[in-house]
């Protein structure tokens, strides 16, 4: 399993940090219980749940039990020592420092053991010495406030995670298949590929699947943030986790009841937390060396007290240079905000894989869409077909149909629906790009583009179909053009206004397609695209998007195995819906669940808001060390007030964080 994405206040170590666990959760768990985590022998309580994986109210939540203890404890032993009960204050206050040091300390130790160091173990040394120099009360001040705000950064990581994970709960705990025997109630878990669900009206999908028998609307908002029901019928895709509307349907299972399309939503997501964004990168240079660097210059301060001769005063400001330096709140500044804003995304159907992928789609300045199933409708249609002499349109078609089987490029889908009998043919190899090839009674048949099947006696009638707004696939039989067939796929009707907010959003769009150039051009002047590549092959498109790239931050959106170069190439390459193919899925940084163009800007302008505020909370923690450190060298700052100075930043850290996962309020898509 990979791990999170931070370093947590255990910073010096990645690999055994707490936070990393904390951002973890494990690919395809039960499908109705998620897994509480479990960190190790770095934390041993997990924090409370209810139902669902939802978290339990703060006052149950077991961890914050011994940091209340301690608040409690310490306000007792102040209110006795106010109050001329020196020996019972100072037992209660040791009581306060107990309860709270008990949530850092002995994982601190442990890992100096394994020499590792960590923010805990300054915490701990400066405890320990407050305790030495008669400060008790500090002391406890320190690990009440530490404690308490660890228990608050665990909250809004779970807090986030959550979230997330709360997706598998969209699948139900059971299904109803239909057997030969009739029907059975089997666990979710347990369906397998081919096997027929029953759902009825108003339950859940319980795994991908194509509707066999049965008309209904379906509503998948939850996946995909498109809020209207969409109708299906015997051979329409369903996904996992859709209510049914009002008719009964008959669904053959596509995907494993543990591996589909929504287990695969959690487990991207999941890994967006084992690379690092830039912005993670930084505070982890300055967050590493930064602890050992403070212990040397605590060790240094105190040295200097003893060589002016003035132990007591200096060990004093050596344990508080040792908290005004530690960086509390800059090992959450990135991670508390990675999660958030990529948990939050999930939510409503955009899928980021990394938080490197998160970040730079903040700075995205040009995005490239594909034409074929981007912003067209992804269901083409034979509008036309014109033949040679001695041919005719079926015929045409059912050759092309027999070829186009073997393909999974969405103008295959079209040409195989409008045949009546497919032919046979054998040898078939695809060329991507550019058309697929074969033999049928021994004859070499080719189906392509005009770019890699020569029109010759047909050019007329091909650039005429072009004209029109048409794809053109020719067939060519042993040597000779015998077919045009003239495709079309209607424009997404979103797809106008999604390029306008791209614009408003300052920037810019540009078309990159195989189609020809005429086509092209027809559909990009609909939606408002001025500048068009037309007539690429995958290897183009890839060198398009890397002469873009060596100028801004380029975007690329496609969904087509011929995608799959240009979305690698590409800043952050962005596949449009996990039902495209897994050459795509697999090439792209983000993943669209489904195919509202529209959520294209609202995904990176909540990027771009949560690069800010990344920004911002490095901003604040840095500026936090500096101010505190020279209060603290020269005495005007003691213990308990550089504690309490660092643990409000922290608060605010995490608070700042968890608002990257507002929703943008134009999600919301009708």
């Amino acid at each position: 399993m990979l791990r999170g994405e931070c370093v947590s206040r255990e910073c010096c170590d990645p690999a055994d940090d707490r936070t990393s666990e904390r951002l973890t959760l494990t690919p395809r768990p039960d499908l109705a219980q998620p897994h509480d985590r479990d960190h190790g022998d770095d934390h041993d309580d997990d924090h409370d749940h209810g139902s669902e994986g939802e978290l339990a109210p703060w006052w149950l939540d077991r961890n914050f039990l011994l940091p209340v203890a301690s608040g409690v404890l310490l306000a007792v032993g102040y209110g006795l020592e106010w109050a001329g009960f020196g020996v019972s204050a100072t037992v209660i206050q040791a009581l306060s420092l107990a309860a709270g040091a008990a949530t850092f300390a002995p994982s601190s130790i442990r890992r100096l053991l394994r020499g590792k160091l960590g923010v805990g173990l300054l915490m701990t040394i400066a405890a320990i010495g407050a305790v030495l120099l008669g400060h008790v009360g500090e002391a406890a001040a320190l690990a009440f406030l530490f404690s308490i705000a660890e228990a608050l950064e665990d909250r809004a990581m779970d807090k986030a995670r959550t979230g997330l994970r709360a997706l598998l709960s969209l699948i139900p705990e059971k299904a109803v298949l239909s057997k030969l025997s009739g029907e059975v109630e089997v666990p979710a878990g347990d369906i397998r590929v081919l096997d027929i669900l029953v759902v009825k009206a108003g339950a859940r999908v319980a795994t991908d699947g194509i509707v066999v028998s049965g008309r209904s609307s379906i509503d998948a908002s939850a996946l995909t943030g498109e809020s209207i029901p969409v109708e299906v019928g015997p051979g329409d895709s369903v996904p996992a986790g859709a209510i049914n509307g009002g008719g009964a349907l008959q669904i053959e299972a596509t995907a494993d009841g543990r591996d589909n399309s929504l287990t695969k939503i959690v487990e991207l997501v999941e890994q967006a937390s084992a690379r690092k964004g830039e912005r993670a990168r930084l505070a982890d240079r300055i967050a590493r060396p930064l602890v050992p660097t403070v212990l040397i210059l605590a060790a240094l301060i105190a040295v200097f007290g003893f060589v002016t001769g003035d132990p007591t005063t200096w060990i004093e400001r050596a344990l508080v240079v040792l908290v005004a330096a530690s960086p509390c709140a800059l090992a959450i500044a990135v991670p508390v905000t990675v999660i958030s804003a990529i948990g939050s995304a999930s939510k409503y159907g955009v899928v980021i894989k990394s938080g490197q992928a998160f970040e730079q789609l903040g700075t995205i300045k040009l995005v490239a869409f594909d034409k074929t199933g981007t912003l067209t409708m992804g269901r083409p249609q034979v509008v036309q077909v014109e033949t040679a002499t001695g041919y005719d349109r079926n015929g045409v078609l059912d050759i092309s149909a027999g070829l186009e089987r073997h393909s999974t490029h969405p103008l295959a889908e079209a040409i195989v629906a409008a045949a009546s009998r497919p032919a046979t043919i054998d040898d078939v190899t695809e060329a991507p790009g550019q058309g697929i090839s074969g033999s049928i009674n021994g004859s070499l048949v080719r189906l392509g583009s005009p770019r890699w099947v020569a029109p010759r006696e047909l050019a007329g009638v091909a650039l005429a179909l072009e004209e029109q707004g048409m794809t053109v696939i020719l067939l060519e039989v042993a040597g000779r053009v015998v077919g045009a067939i003239g495709i079309r796929d209607e424009l997404r009707p979103e797809a106008a206004e999604t390029i306008r907010d791209l614009w408003a959003a300052g920037i810019t769009s540009v078309m990159l397609t195989g189609d020809n150039q005429r086509t092209a051009n027809a559909l990009a002047s609909q939606v408002g695209i001025d500048e068009v590549r037309a007539e690429l092959l995958p290897a183009d498109k890839a060198a398009a998007i890397e002469t873009y790239a060596a100028s801004r931050s380029t975007a690329m959106i496609g969904d087509g195995i011929n995608d799959a170069p240009a979305l690698a190439a590409a800043d952050v390459g962005i596949a449009m819906g996990l039902t495209g193919s897994d050459a795509a899925i697999e090439s792209a940084s983000v993943a669209f669940t489904g195919k509202d163009l529209r959520l294209i800007p609202v995904a990176l302008l909540h990027a771009r808001r949560g690069r800010r505020i990344m920004t911002g909370n490095i901003a604040l923690s840095l500026g936090i060390i500096v101010a505190l450190l020279p209060l603290a060298l020269f005495g005007v700052l003691g213990l308990a007030g550089v504690v309490l100075v660092h643990e409000i930043a922290e608060v605010i850290v995490i608070l700042n964080g968890v608002r990257a996962a507002r929703r943008p309020k134009s999600v919301a898509v009708s």
